[in-house]
């Protein structure tokens, strides 16, 4: 007697007894599992594991400044979304330091005057923007500087498209300037734009 088993072929031998011919189909077409077993325990273990600890971990990053420094970074964020609501373009380059770098899907843009006239122009002048909200998420030290970054969103009217809302993500590096942070360099992205 044969039997097929996963592609192969078996050969039970023909004279034993029923228990035999079982017990040989058992042994080749079974194999013994425990060391699987404990594989997928091990491994689920270890991802429970790893639930556990991730959100701890993923707050503490959140800040990683004094209290008093992430204030002034947020009191510096609801600055510029006021004077960009305003369309102030000399209130938002004031924000900037002298020397700072604007980077922007447009082009890079050197200097606080540069960064003036860009507002004047582009962001109020073609574009009206009626509601800038800028969220910080995380800001760093790093050596005498902080490294601001999170999330923008902007409503604007521009006369040839209507209303447009969009939103995407910024970097600041900023630096003290006296008692005030200022921002050394803006990059941001556009990562949704709808009408």
């Amino acid at each position: 007697m044969s039997l097929r088993t996963f592609g192969k072929r078996l050969s039970l031998p023909s004279g034993d007894s029923e228990k035999s011919r079982s017990r040989a189909l058992r042994d080749e077409t079974i194999p013994s599992q425990p060391d699987v077993s404990m594989q997928i325990c091990f491994v689920i273990a270890l991802v429970g594991l790893t639930i556990n600890f991730a959100p701890p971990a993923f707050a503490q990053l959140k800040d990683t400044i004094d209290p008093e420094t992430a204030q002034q970074v947020r009191a510096l964020a609801s600055n510029y979304d006021a004077a960009f609501d305003r369309q102030d373009a000399v209130t938002i380059a004031g924000l900037y330091a002298e020397n700072a770098v604007f980077n922007t899907p447009e082009g890079m843009f050197h200097g606080r005057k540069a960064i003036e006239e860009l507002y004047a122009k582009h962001y109020f002048g073609e574009a009206h923007s009626k509601n800038v909200v800028t969220l910080v998420n995380e800001a760093i030290a790093a050596g005498n500087e902080v490294r601001a970054t999170g999330m923008w969103s902007d409503t604007f009217e521009e006369p040839s498209t209507r209303t447009i809302h969009a939103e995407g993500t910024y970097s600041w590096v900023l630096l003290h300037e006296g008692d005030t942070w200022r921002i050394r360099e803006n990059t941001y992205d556009i990562t949704n734009m709808r009408h």
